[in-house]
């Protein structure tokens, strides 16, 4: 230990106070012990010690051992026991026991304090280091969950990599050069990996399909994927379908290529009855529709085409169906979830939008099925809109109640609420016409109305003959 050259000269003489004063500042708790261990005095010199140690003065006149957790008793002992005076302070980390009861971490170190056999016992607070230290554990915890999880994810990669009975070869993007391969590519390629390893693909194949090789994989780096393509393999020349795609890896660019033999595969074959039963689909005049368990369409016919007032079936592929269906955002939502628990919808009236602004009425019959696992929708839509009724009645005649709700979705609230008033407002004057045996007179006084009132609603609904009657509407 290394102390002041001539403290006497340096510090001068420091009163009590001003001793206080520099040991508080120079430390977050500090003991005043007399010769046998007893604390004489503390001090707290940390604000957030000081909310834990409201109640530290319940410490004065007990003996120091005795406030610490048992685990940190041979430290305080040992920290108390005489040493020579030139050794230098002997920090250990001391439990300190709140009088709340919660244990605070203290690091602590005794020095002699003047001629009346007293001690300073200088503490430092370590709940910091102590959360640091935890981050820092709960940390290295998180890193080694993460990393078990990479070496699992890398295990089954490899492993579906390894089994896959798809030829599969791994590119660097950059170059083009090959990086991995697995079985399935070697036995097609007739190459071992390490013969492959670090080869561009180009040189796989013929030398006539290289150039279509090369622009696959520029097209890949541009715009991230690329139309499949048939090429020649430089040995053997089986022709293969080239399928790729991306993906990044620690900041590099890497392409997935897929190699699917052509000869040999077995062909698909549809039996002439539904090969014929497709071609009326495509050709019948009521549109026909498929789309997948999202709503969006895999396929439609020609006359889907003229109701949409779309050109061709690639405009509308991957499309939702709801950006031509219905008057209102939900009607594909509700349709959708009767397919879904009951299997197929019939005749569900509603309005398929064209491209170009034009409104079709139509009715809707649907089925659900399964296609390969998934779920799939087949949409049959005829146009109904040459049988509709109008819109208005003609000679002002009154809609029924059966014609009233099947305008509901087609026709604004109000005007269902106004129709609905006249259909009752009529049935109310013809059955106390009906009661009162044709007595106008007495169908008004039933009705509470006037007799101008119930002419002019006669006339208005067209009930009775009203030619020899001179009445004047108002």
């Amino acid at each position: 230990m290394k102390g002041f050259r001539s403290p006497r000269t340096s510090l001068g003489a420091l009163d009590a106070e001003t001793a206080a004063e520099v040991v508080t500042a120079a430390t977050d708790l500090a003991l005043v012990l007399d010769d046998a261990g007893t604390i004489r005095d503390l001090a707290v010199g940390s604000a957030e010690l000081a909310g834990e140690l409201d109640a530290a003065e319940e410490w004065v006149g007990r003996s120091w051992i005795d406030t610490v957790a048992l685990d940190s008793r041979p430290k305080v002992e040992a920290l108390l026991a005489s040493r020579p005076a030139d050794a230098g302070p002997r920090w250990r980390h001391v439990n300190q026991v709140a009088p709340r009861g919660a244990a605070l971490p203290v690091l602590c170190a005794v020095a002699p304090l003047g001629r009346a056999n007293r001690r300073v016992v200088f503490g430092r607070d370590l709940r910091p280091v102590s959360q640091l230290q935890q981050r820092l554990v709960e940390v290295q915890q998180s890193m080694e969950r993460d990393y078990s999880r990479l070496r699992q994810a890398e295990t089954r990669y490899r492993l579906l990599f390894q089994m896959s009975v798809d030829p599969v070869l791994i590119l660097d993007g950059e170059s083009g050069r090959i990086l991995e391969v697995n079985p399935a590519a070697q036995t097609l390629l007739g190459r071992a990996a390490r013969r492959l390893a670090n080869r561009p693909l180009a040189d796989l194949f013929a030398v006539e399909d290289r150039t279509k090789i090369t622009a696959l994989l520029a097209a890949l780096r541009g715009a991230g994927r690329a139309e499949d393509l048939t090429a020649r393999l430089a040995e053997g020349t089986q022709e293969v379908s080239v399928s790729a795609s991306t993906f990044r890896q620690e900041g590099g660019l890497l392409f997935l290529m897929r190699l699917s033999p052509t000869r040999g595969a077995p062909a698909i074959l549809v039996p002439e009855a539904t090969t014929r039963l497709l071609k009326v689909v495509e050709g019948v005049p009521d549109a026909f529709v498929v789309t997948d368990g999202g709503a969006r369409i895999l396929t439609a016919n020609a006359a889907f085409l003229d109701m949409v007032q779309v050109t061709s079936e690639e405009q509308l592929r991957g499309e939702p169906l709801d950006r031509w269906f219905g008057r209102q955002g939900v009607e594909l939502e509700v349709l959708l979830a009767n397919l879904r628990s009951r299997g197929s919808v019939r005749l569900y009236g509603t309005v398929l939008r064209g491209e170009l602004g034009g409104a079709t009425e139509v009715e809707i019959s649907a089925v659900s099925v399964l296609n390969g696992g998934q779920p799939c929708f087949g949409f049959s839509i005829r146009d109904v809109g040459a049988r509709l009724r109008p819109a208005r009645p003609l000679n002002g005649a009154t809609r029924s109640v059966e014609q009233l709700t099947e305008l509901i979705g087609r026709v604004p609230l109000k005007d269902l609420v106004r129709e609905a008033t006249d259909a009752i407002e009529r049935l109310c004057i013809e059955a106390a016409l009906q009661i009162t045996g044709d007595n106008r007179a007495s169908a008004a006084e039933m009705l509470g109305l006037s007799r101008q009132s119930l002419y002019v609603k006669l006339r208005r609904y067209g009930l009775g003959d009203l030619a020899g009657d001179d009445v004047v509407e108002g």
